[in-house]
């Protein structure tokens, strides 16, 4: 049997809030197969929060499912915790998974900005279906990935659906190099702490000023910037 904390509703994963269950509700509609409920789910948050690499990551209410929902973005580990929450609304065991991802396409500006090609404690979320736990990775959007020309990730509720190992033109895209585990909750800290350790202290620290100094505003724009060949 399933354990109980993965439907139930957290700070950040606030299921329970009136804009999340009114979120699911006009996903899911009548529709009653669990299966059928994740997919639904999945392509709502895939494609209907876009993907923004220079999205605040330090504080919890970050991460918080009714946030995301109003603010219409976020990065990987934001799209996943709505994912996870909408899958708790609509009454779907879930959780989130964590790895670490080489990324071989992305913007010079992404690069530059993390330091590094490497993804840390990049997100994904895990139903519970027919069974067995299925992983799904609703980080990019469709018009994202047509920009970077990458099929989009899809997901049928049977198969782990993760990072396309290659492109279009078949180059190499993401690679998994660590898995850090699951889940019920968003750990906040432990993110935190894997970052200082792989970007350093002092970057993470320059991005949180950043972020206060900006006010709300948005650092750059990841949907306009070049993409960067392999």
């Amino acid at each position: 049997m399933v354990d109980g904390k993965y439907l139930e509703p957290t700070a950040i994963l606030d299921s329970d809030h009136p804009v999340v269950v009114d979120f699911t509700s006009k996903v899911l509609g009548d529709c009653e197969d669990p299966r059928e409920r994740a997919v639904r789910l999945y392509y709502a948050v895939r494609d209907g929060i876009l993907y923004d690499p220079y999205y605040p990551f330090y504080l919890p209410e970050h991460y918080r499912a009714s946030n995301l929902l109003q603010m219409g973005r976020g990065y990987c580990v934001c799209k996943a915790a709505l994912l996870c929450a909408v899958g708790r609304a609509g009454g779907i065991p879930s959780r989130v998974g964590f790895a670490t991802v080489r990324s071989h396409l992305a913007s010079t500006n992404l690069i530059e900005y993390l330091g590094s090609d490497l993804f840390v404690y990049h997100g994904f979320t895990e139903f519970y279906l027919e069974g067995k736990w299925v992983k799904s990775t609703p980080a990019f959007n469709k018009e994202l990935c047509q920009r970077h020309k990458v099929a989009p990730l899809e997901f049928d509720g049977r198969e782990d659906s993760l990072f396309q190992e290659y492109d279009m033109e078949n180059h190499r895209y993401m690679e998994y190099l660590t898995y850090h585990g699951t889940y019920a909750d968003i750990p906040v800290d432990r993110i935190l702490a894997a970052w200082h350790e792989t970007y350093g202290r002092e970057r993470v620290q320059a991005w949180i000023d950043a972020f206060e100094k900006a006010g709300g505003r948005r650092l750059a724009d990841f949907d306009r910037e070049d993409v960067l060949k392999p």
